[in-house]
């Protein structure tokens, strides 16, 4: 019995705690989630790029008024992690990018609780001054660089409503009259209706190399010029770090290389490449090429994906120089569905560098590494890209799982291959940028350790 009255008396006490606490909480409750003070902000930095007026997003989130009616399908997208699109899987690799336009778990949390308090507009007091986006005709880079030194355009293509995939190769003379180190470009579709039909381009630099010009001596583990530029939906530009870029030599043409698919209605376009200069008299000490590294050892006619099945494939390539990887950029096409880029240095060690484990066709995201962590590698070192394909019923960008297949242009086709910007240094350089990242490090160690 008097246990019983102490359990009574145990659960009133507590009973009574509850209700005098109940204040104090009630009192400590944050303040309601709105659009105005706690969302927009978020739209701003990490949707607004793309979802605004006239831009390649299906609708505009710059307004309430025009963020609300899509409420609950911002929270599917962003709880799923599908929007913004950024596929890194988060558990292996480097995870620290100069690009990263990924939401935190707090912002998704954020957008979360707001759609699920009903979406409430919030006092207009607290919302954020508009950002200055750039029109359909400037240049991006413009605000850091000024306006570009050079304008490249592929010749006009007029793509018929209805056509097979087509694939525009002319060759365009870049106009130079001397060497030039690029430090920045930007390419892109030449108007947004043009972004309906072209599938990706690839810009490759023709020109005759020579060593008295190369900022790498030109001999048997010189890489040579590379691919000089690429775009495909969700890519903007690329920017050279700090004492490297790109060598353009007189006499040099662009080739391109333009996919157009039809889209149910005649659209005439071009593509347009903007070229930024160091300034003369600044010239990088460093030299970097853009390649790609593919994952099927072999040849591409040898990835051969039967109907109903997953499928893995490998390949390994050989750093000639030392360098620093600047960047991954898997392209697959609709049965892709994972990438993964490993470095096996020359003491056996192997290396998790990036794996995108959720690959999407409709994004073809460029990760930037952040200056600090970009992978220094030594000479000697292999590349391992490994892809993975979901030719099932599983995935749903699949258009036909009963098909075989194999590599190919078309988007029914497949692909898999990385695209890679390394800089390359000799021995002497490479020791020096390790012991000058490996000092950098410490000292950041030691400071949060005071």
């Amino acid at each position: 019995m008097a246990d019983a009255r102490f359990r009574w008396g145990m659960w009133l006490g507590a009973l009574g705690l509850a209700f005098v606490a109940a204040p104090a909480a009630a009192q400590s409750q944050p303040a309601q989630v709105t659009f105005t003070k706690d969302v927009a902000p978020i739209f701003q930095k990490a949707c607004e790029s793309c979802h605004r007026k006239d831009s390649i997003g299906p609708m505009s989130l710059v307004t309430y008024e025009e963020s609300r009616p899509w409420a609950r399908s911002i929270k599917s997208r962003v709880a799923a992690r599908q929007m913004p699109p950024w596929h890194i899987d988060k558990n292996v690799g480097i995870q620290h990018f100069a690009n990263d336009r990924s939401l935190t778990d707090t912002e998704i949390s954020t957008i979360i609780k707001w759609v699920d308090a009903g979406a409430p507009k919030g006092d207009m007091k607290d919302m954020p001054a508009p950002v200055q986006w750039p029109s359909d005709q400037d240049w991006n880079f413009a605000k850091t660089y000024g306006k570009p030194d050079l304008i490249i355009k592929s010749p006009k293509y007029t793509m018929p409503a209805q056509a097979q995939d087509a694939w525009y190769k002319p060759v365009v003379p870049t106009g130079i009259t001397e060497a030039r180190y690029v430090r920045a470009i930007e390419m892109r579709p030449g108007s947004v209706r043009g972004r309906k039909i072209t599938h990706h381009a690839l810009a490759r630099l023709q020109q005759t190399e020579e060593s008295s010009t190369t900022a790498t001596p030109n001999n048997g583990d010189d890489p040579g010029p590379g691919l000089f530029m690429e775009w495909a939906v969700g890519k903007q530009g690329e920017v050279a770090r700090e004492n490297s870029g790109k060598l353009m030599l007189p006499g040099s043409s662009i080739v391109w290389d333009i996919h157009y698919h039809a889209v149910g209605e005649e659209i005439t376009d071009e593509v347009e490449m903007a070229i930024y200069f160091y300034p003369k008299g600044q010239e990088p000490k460093f030299r970097q090429m853009l390649s790609l590294y593919s994952g099927i050892a072999g040849g591409n006619r040898n990835l051969d994906i039967a109907p109903n099945s997953m499928s893995v494939t490998q390949n390994f390539h050989v750093m000639r120089k030392a360098g620093r990887i600047e960047n991954f950029q898997p392209h697959m096409h609709l049965r892709g569905k994972a990438m993964s880029m490993e470095a096996i240095l020359p003491n056996g060690q192997t290396q998790m560098l990036s794996m995108v484990s959720n690959y999407n066709f409709n994004w073809h995201t460029n990760y930037v590494y952040a200056d600090d962590y970009a992978p220094l590698l030594p000479k000697g070192t292999v590349l391992r890209i490994t892809s993975w394909h979901d030719n099932t019923k599983n995935n749903p960008n699949n258009p036909d799982p009963n098909q075989w297949v194999g590599w190919g242009d078309r988007t029914v086709d497949e692909m898999a291959h990385a695209w890679v910007n390394i800089t390359y240094m000799d021995d002497a350089d490479f020791k020096v940028e390790v012991d000058k990242r490996k000092a950098k490090l410490a000292g950041t160690t030691s400071d949060r350790q005071q």
